[in-house]
């Protein structure tokens, strides 16, 4: 039993194309393997993102509320002074902006802590 296997250039060609294929199919896989991990890794990081311009915009708006009543008391403790205004007014006043300062750093303090857990 003599087996002879003859191949011609253009089987070889055909063979070798044939590997190069398969070889670029697996190159393919892997790389939609690995842009799906980094997709879903944008995802977080994006959702991460969107959760802390959440907080910031909170926080922006309460420092901006309590801007607000600090210049009003401010205003009011100056007004006191030039007499244009009632003392009980102007303690009222400085009692709200305290009481605000103490709300808000309140807040602050309980976002904190949420946050280092």
């Amino acid at each position: 039993m003599n087996a002879t296997i003859t191949l011609t250039l253009g089987d070889i060609g055909l063979l070798l194309l044939g590997l190069c294929l398969v070889a670029l199919l697996v190159s393919l896989i892997v790389l939609v393997g690995n842009l799906v991990t980094t997709v879903k890794s944008a995802n977080r990081i994006l959702a991460d993102a969107s959760t802390i311009s959440e907080i910031a915009a909170k926080r922006s708006k309460d420092a901006d509320k309590m801007l607000d009543e600090a210049s009003e008391t401010i205003s009011a403790v100056c007004q006191a002074l030039k007499g244009q205004q009632s003392a009980f007014k102007a303690s009222a006043v400085i009692v709200n902006g305290i009481v605000s300062l103490k709300t808000l750093l309140a807040k602050l303090g309980k976002a904190n802590e949420g946050n280092e857990k």
